[in-house]
């Protein structure tokens, strides 16, 4: 019985979004077609908007998207530019709305066989969280690098790579560790532990790789993480512009440290290169130096941004 209550709602909701935005009727005459009160149906819309049964766009006419695109895939050697209107100059906002096109890019992209490597990060989570279910088959998902906290701040590494698997209908494989450890030598005696090199080794076979960098700032997932001492902390500020795959670059895109380049666990930036797609997805004030480095070193080649990134980006020199 309260199964049906709850469908006869989520039906009134529709049937007053429809009259609303696809017929052009005010609240009033919706309430008494729908024979409920005008507040009722006020609520109805809010809802409808909320929980996804109203999607709205907005698309500014003196922008033009496609054309920064093409100049940005010009001036980066880029085989696609994605560039997403976004109203507010906002970390929250702009990772949001790239993440949701991030998911439509990777939904129109996977194929059959396909194997996709992800990193983490609170970009990446929106990514997940946006992905469409889409039943392909033999598609393997892996998770790129360490992600494992040494502090109670989420990485979300489970839960992008465990939300890319449910999307493309495939059991992940996750690396159940830190993203840096204490001494080289940590790391290369964990790598040659069979299960550990195997999920290493798919990594490095996936044709697609979905990444994103972070700032070297407080707020950084990956410094909350823990990881650093407060010396490699003064390396990484007066160096780094940004880290991807957990491994910190300059504008350039040369490695800020080889020392902690070698204790990171996960995918070489070199091998990052090699990839059929490598899709760099990020945005904001804050993270446009890292992305140009991540660009100028070769290591996307296709980026998802917003518009206001994008025309930094291009107004960038060094």
């Amino acid at each position: 019985m309260a199964d049906e209550r709850s469908e006869d709602k989520v039906s009134k909701m529709i049937d007053a979004a429809r009259l609303y935005y696809e017929l052009n009727q005010n609240q009033e005459e919706i309430a008494r077609k729908l024979g409920v009160s005008r507040p009722t149906i006020s609520r109805f819309l809010q809802q409808a908007k909320e929980e996804g049964y109203v999607q709205i766009k907005i698309v500014h006419p003196g922008e033009n998207n496609g054309a920064l695109a093409v100049r940005l895939e010009t001036k980066f050697g880029l085989k696609r530019a994605v560039i997403v209107s976004v109203p507010h100059y906002e970390d929250g906002v702009v990772k949001k709305y790239i993440g949701e096109a991030a998911a439509h890019y990777l939904y129109d992209t996977v194929k059959n066989g396909d194997i996709i490597a992800a990193t983490w990060g609170t970009t990446l989570y929106q990514v997940a969280l946006h992905l469409k279910d889409k039943p392909v088959r033999d598609v393997k998902v892996v998770q790129l690098n360490g992600g494992v906290s040494h502090s109670e701040t989420n990485t979300y590494a489970y839960e992008v790579v465990h939300l890319f698997g449910k999307a493309f209908h495939t059991m992940p494989y996750f690396i159940p560790l830190p993203a840096l450890v204490d001494h080289k030598i940590v790391k290369q005696t964990i790598e040659k532990d069979r299960h550990i090199r195997n999920i290493l080794e798919l990594g490095k076979q996936s044709n697609i790789a979905v990444v994103t960098v972070g700032a070297p700032s407080e707020d950084s997932v990956l410094i909350r993480a823990n990881y650093f001492t407060e010396e490699e902390l003064d390396i990484i500020r007066a160096k780094g512009a940004g880290d991807i795959c957990s491994r910190y670059i300059d504008t350039t895109g040369a490695i800020c440290s080889e020392e902690l380049d070698q204790r990171t666990i996960g995918i070489s930036l070199d091998e990052l290169k090699q990839k059929e797609q490598s899709i760099l997805v990020a945005g904001g004030a804050k993270k446009v130096d890292g992305i140009f480095g991540a660009l100028s070193g070769g290591y996307a080649n296709v980026l998802i941004t917003d518009q206001f990134t994008a025309r930094y980006l291009l107004e960038r020199e060094t």
